[in-house]
């Protein structure tokens, strides 16, 4: 069974860091683009960051670019998020996912739960 288990998340001050993980069990990563993307209260769902389906190129959104860095182990199936010089606008649900492509990371196939990041100002 595909499954995604996010983590990490917590209660950071601004300008702090945090690094979320995701662990992929179930599926074959290579066959999908992987990565991040969040949502706020009451906003729409943003694309944070995510691989193309093998692994060699990154994308950010614009947002986040300069402050997190994406990067995955394949031999444990896990990925992970740094998060750096963090801003009360980060604070969200953040997700980890799996789509058919980074141009398509609206369509997501396969989600973790969603952990929590909160940014005190």
């Amino acid at each position: 069974q595909a499954q995604l288990v996010d983590s990490g998340g917590g209660l950071v001050q601004a300008g702090g860091s945090l690094r979320l993980s995701c662990a992929a069990s179930g599926f074959t990563i290579s066959n999908y683009a992987m990565g991040w993307f969040r949502q706020a209260k009451e906003k729409g769902r943003e694309f944070v960051a995510g691989f193309n389906s093998n692994g060699e190129t990154t994308y950010y959104g614009d947002s986040v670019k300069g402050r997190f860095s994406i990067s995955r182990d394949n031999a444990k199936y896990t990925m992970y998020l740094q998060m750096n010089s963090l801003k009360p606008e980060d604070t969200a649900i953040y997700y980890c996912a799996a789509a058919p492509t980074v141009e398509r990371f609206y369509e997501i196939i396969y989600r973790g739960q969603g952990t929590q990041v909160t940014v005190s100002s």
